[in-house]
């Protein structure tokens, strides 16, 4: 069993509160579970408006499979015009 684990640091710049910052993330959030199957949740930053970590994994019984999927993930995110990755990191266990 492998579980891929990244972690994404995003910045939101046009968001003004938390309400809004929260409003994009679930967007974001209820994409990526529903494509992939994978758990994603904001992390750290909660209380700032305009940056987000988001931590995803996914588990798999290949490696090749898990890093494909996150890569493919963070595609996901990247497109989403309302963020920009800020930065990304992968890690198998």
């Amino acid at each position: 069993m492998v579980v891929g684990v990244a972690t994404i640091i995003v910045h939101l710049p046009a968001v003004g509160s938390l309400k809004g910052k929260r409003s994009v993330l679930n967007s974001v959030k209820g994409r990526v579970r529903s494509r992939f199957n994978a758990s994603i949740a904001e992390v750290e930053d909660m209380d700032l408006w305009q940056k987000a970590v988001l931590g995803v994994a996914v588990v798999s019984n290949d490696k090749r499979h898990a890093s494909g999927a996150l890569e493919r993930i963070r595609a996901l995110i990247e497109s989403e015009s309302r963020l920009d990755i800020l930065d990304y990191s992968i890690r198998m266990e």
